[in-house]
């Protein structure tokens, strides 16, 4: 397994980390994707990437994109019990417009 290095004329997503997996596409439509491999390390406008030998190289034209772990960026709490803690430490009259959760079981 080879590294591939891509230089953008642009900065970066500020969501791209190390561990996520790149892609590209030469194709108008996007349906041919092309895996590239597991980035393993970024620069203000770079990444780098594992790239198989047998994997045709990305070209100067081709679309670049990147996908996230669902294992490390999973967002919710998880366990059976939750407190929380609402504390307004002002003088003046203040107002709780809404408040929201997101809940699931997660072990069973």
């Amino acid at each position: 397994m080879d590294e591939i290095t891509l230089e953008f004329p642009m900065p970066l997503n500020v969501s791209v980390q190390i561990g996520d997996t790149a892609y590209y596409t030469n194709d108008p439509n996007g349906r041919s994707i092309v895996q590239i491999g597991i980035i393993t390390d970024i620069g203000a406008n770079t990444i780098t990437a594992q790239i198989p030998n047998s994997t045709i190289r990305p070209t100067s034209t081709s679309f670049i994109l990147f996908s996230k772990t669902n294992l490390a960026n999973a967002g919710g709490l998880k366990g059976y019990y939750m407190e929380t803690t609402l504390k307004n430490d002002s003088n003046e009259k203040i107002e709780l417009f809404s408040v929201g959760s997101e809940i699931f079981e997660s072990s069973k």
